[in-house]
């Protein structure tokens, strides 16, 4: 599934086309956030060496499903990347994770707050001797006690900050989101925390340190609910497909299934029941402003849904859609995937050939000059380790730049 390191990290960071071309990442992180981030910055051209412990990231065990014996979910955050592997506890090791973090522009990490500054891989010791160097940390609950001591997991910060009492039916238990969305919020605050820092560095010369916290992260993503909190004195609560500040903006049953159905703005709501054919709701007096609407949703509901009942979701999607009322299927991710290539978003990348070529989601960021590349499948355990050890050892001494 490997792609070798002919080429040497040198000849790649001079070659890769993208607006990171050049930047070097030293990437210690594990599981999602860490390396979801250092694979978007490695598709926009950053040359992304990733240092791993003896057995490995721990996603390369989570499985199924796999992809001949490998795990997808492994597969899916670490394209664009060199593996090594180094284990800290070895001087040797120690010693060339040392090194690779002196030449790096970047350093991303995710142990538990203190643990890497035990190896003499700390912000302070390496800034020392490379000011210029980009120190991303992330971590679940910060760097302060009694935080720094928790571990984080994206099932707990869905559960801690909020999220899961928000998810499921008002008289259920509550769930976690179908992906770990916290995860995945953090690596996009890492990333343009970095991208910040990069600016900043081109104008100063001087590095800093980028902290990111999962439950930091969670509650900045959790937006209008946490604003209810601090700023309406209101704790919201669990409404199922509801959405506490519009309506409609629920699944409705059809003819054959459910259809998703929004007007966010009252010229949409106008437009809606033109279509489902009972205009003199949009001037009843109770459903006349969308505030009007969220208040009397028990009335208003079953007035759309006796109307949504006498046609097909496809035929009142087609319908809805033609007069620009907001409206969707609910998919499957495969359907989710085939719909995007038939709104010409081209979802997807092929990357490698023969048994080896994996169809990948493509970086979702358009750049009309400097466009993501995809250079390198993901990369077996230690696959690039020894062309790293020979170009971090004998080509780069500690103190210089590479």
């Amino acid at each position: 599934m490997n792609n070798p390191a002919n080429d040497s990290i040198d000849d790649e960071r001079a070659a890769s086309q993208g607006p990171l071309t050049g930047l070097l990442i030293a990437d210690f992180s594990r599981i999602l956030a860490g390396p979801y981030a250092t694979m978007l910055l490695g598709d926009l051209g950053a040359t992304v060496i990733k240092v791993e412990g003896p057995a490995g990231d721990d996603t390369r065990t989570w499985k199924p499903p796999v992809r001949d014996g490998v795990s997808t979910y492994y597969l899916g955050i670490n394209r664009n990347k060199r593996s090594i592997v180094l284990d800290l506890r070895k001087p040797d090791d120690l010693e060339v994770a040392k090194r690779l973090a002196l030449a790096a522009d970047i350093m991303v990490e995710n142990f538990k707050p203190g643990q890497i500054a035990g190896f003499g891989l700390g912000y302070d010791d390496l800034r020392v001797q490379n000011p210029g160097l980009i120190y991303a940390s992330i971590s679940g609950f910060g760097t302060r006690s009694p935080g720094a001591e928790m571990v984080g997991y994206d099932l707990m910060i869905q559960a801690m900050s909020g999220l899961m009492s928000l998810t499921g039916e008002p008289d259920g238990p509550a769930y976690r989101a179908g992906i770990s969305v916290m995860d995945i919020i953090a690596g996009l605050h890492l990333s343009m925390g970095i991208l910040a820092a990069l600016h900043q560095r081109s104008l100063s010369g001087e590095g800093q340190r980028v902290e990111v916290s999962l439950l930091a992260s969670a509650l900045s993503g959790l937006v209008n609910h946490t604003a209810a909190v601090t700023m309406g004195g209101v704790v919201p609560f669990r409404m199922g497909n509801a959405h506490p500040s519009l309506y409609p903006y629920d699944p409705f049953p059809t003819k054959d299934g459910e259809l998703i159905v929004i007007a966010a703005n009252d010229g949409q709501f106008r437009k809606l029941t033109e279509v489902l054919g009972v205009p003199e709701l949009a001037d009843d007096d109770r459903f006349r402003h969308n505030e009007l609407r969220t208040a009397n949703r028990v009335i208003l509901g079953p007035l759309l849904a006796q109307q949504l009942l006498t046609k097909t979701s496809d035929e009142w999607f087609e319908l809805l859609m033609a007069a620009r009322v907001p409206c969707a299927p609910i998919a499957t991710v495969a359907e989710g995937i085939e719909l995007a290539r038939k709104v010409g978003l081209e979802p997807t990348v092929h990357l490698g050939e023969g048994a080896d070529e994996l169809e990948m989601i493509r970086n979702p960021i358009t750049l009309s000059g400097t466009p993501p590349t995809y250079r390198h499948l993901p990369p077996d355990l230690d696959a690039d380790g020894d062309a790293i050890r020979a170009w971090i050892l004998g080509e780069h001494r500690a103190d210089e730049e590479p």
